[in-house]
């Protein structure tokens, strides 16, 4: 495939933060070009946002972006889960946006769903977040996230089924003059806050989750 010039901006970027993720940022880097890149007809963006992995993760980054020019990375000194996200959205440069996590517990093809909604021409849209229709998690944790969904919920009023469900796209132009402040793993919460009260429409649509397979 041919590089583009450097004025033309992708599709879409997909973007996922990095920590210590050496066991599997090979993998998603190939399932995002592999998956995702054909639902915008090659023109994507792979973002690693890299912060501040003390494994192999930023070399083995800083070898897919050598090899591929739709990979690029981030590196950053380490800012949390939420600051990883801010980054990624701060430095994308596509059209449209998403993001995932790096561990590979969810399918990066089902984007496609995610896609069609935002697409769909009669129901129109400025963002598509999944909810895990089972999650693959221990007990505890999905018990802490039903209490943390439902108190965020109700306390902001947010309609959502799943705040923190790493399978979410937006149009770019959501983020402007959008201001996000936390570092924290509150950045979902925050985000879809926020986006609420300009009145963005926001639909839902189910995913797979997986259990974590490394790292």
């Amino acid at each position: 495939m041919p590089e583009p010039a450097a004025t033309d901006r992708p599709r879409l970027t997909f973007f996922f933060p990095a920590y210590n993720e050496e066991e599997n940022v090979v993998e998603t880097v190939r399932r995002a070009l592999d998956q995702v890149g054909p639902l915008v007809d090659g023109r994507i963006e792979v973002l690693v946002v890299d912060d501040g992995s003390t494994d192999r993760t930023p070399e083995l980054a800083d070898k897919l972006a050598a090899a591929d020019w739709r990979v690029r990375v981030h590196h950053q000194p380490n800012r949390g889960y939420g600051g990883a996200l801010r980054a990624g959205f701060e430095n994308a440069r596509g059209e449209l946006i998403a993001f995932s996590d790096g561990d590979l517990q969810f399918d990066l093809a089902e984007m496609e769903r995610l896609l069609r909604r935002l697409d769909d021409p009669g129901r129109p849209v400025d963002a598509v977040i999944g909810y895990r229709i089972r999650r693959r998690d221990p007990p505890h944790r999905i018990f802490i996230a039903k209490t943390y969904n439902a108190i965020v919920s109700a306390g902001f009023g947010l309609r959502v089924r799943d705040i923190d469900c790493a399978m979410k796209l937006f149009r770019r132009e959501v983020f402007d003059g959008l201001p996000l402040t936390t570092d924290s793993p509150f950045l979902s919460a925050e985000l879809l806050i926020k986006l609420r009260a300009r009145g963005a429409r926001i639909a839902q649509v189910g995913v797979t989750h997986r259990p974590r397979a490394a790292g």
